[in-house]
């Protein structure tokens, strides 16, 4: 499996991770990890069932036993356990439950090996918080996300009024600022870049100079 080729997208929360992934992955015919998902499927089941945060090995027995689906009702789809999750897990408050779930060591040590079965060939592109520093160490190029709190909180704004969800940006903004607290300072896997990631400040560069910037890195790291 080392010899399938990885390319790490991480970063913090509206940094473009998730679209740049999903570009690349087209892009290059690659499969994609959208680990982020992963954490925010089991703050949704959590919150659905009124799981104590406490209760660490409960909670990652519920996430080692989850049957997750990608892809299997179209395009960006994801189902849980036969339940369309699609919707739930691009909420507001299914990232701060991810957050939350995210900083518990037994719950990221439930996803590890899930996260490390999705690298088949021909090759993954993996999107998350700690994909080039802690689970594809080995990437053969490490990109690490970043955008200004204030453009980040701006693009969730967006993104929500144009799903005809409700927003206030300050209380976005807010969140944002709580969220990337908690992530960089958590005890386990930390929000950082790895020592050879190649660091994109994203905050006034299109979707489209992002992509070119690292399908152009991509090919760098090829030769």
């Amino acid at each position: 499996m080392a010899l399938v080729p990885v390319i790490t997208i991480d970063g913090p929360s509206g940094s473009g991770k998730g679209t740049i992934s999903q570009r690349l992955a087209a892009e290059l015919g690659y499969h994609l990890l959208d680990s982020g998902a992963l954490y925010r499927i089991l703050g949704c089941v959590v919150r659905q069932q009124g799981l104590d945060l406490n209760e660490h090995e409960k909670l990652a027995r519920v996430a080692t036993d989850l049957d997750i689906q990608f892809g299997e009702r179209g395009p960006g789809s994801v189902t849980v356990n036969g339940e369309d999750f699609s919707e739930l897990i691009r909420q507001e408050v299914a990232g701060e439950m991810a957050s939350l779930v995210g900083a518990i060591p037994a719950v990221r040590k439930a996803l590890f090996e899930r996260q490390l079965a999705f690298r088949q060939a021909p090759g993954l592109v993996a999107d998350g918080r700690d994909m080039g520093t802690v689970v594809f160490p080995d990437a053969v190029l490490k990109i690490f996300l970043t955008a200004s709190v204030e453009e980040r909180a701006k693009r969730r704004y967006n993104q929500l009024i144009a799903k005809g969800i409700g927003a206030i940006l300050p209380d976005l903004l807010r969140e944002l600022k709580e969220r990337d607290a908690r992530d960089t300072q958590r005890a386990v896997s930390p929000l950082k870049p790895a020592g050879d990631a190649h660091i994109l400040d994203t905050t006034s560069m299109s979707i489209d100079e992002v992509v070119a910037r690292v399908l152009s890195l991509a090919t760098e790291s090829k030769d």
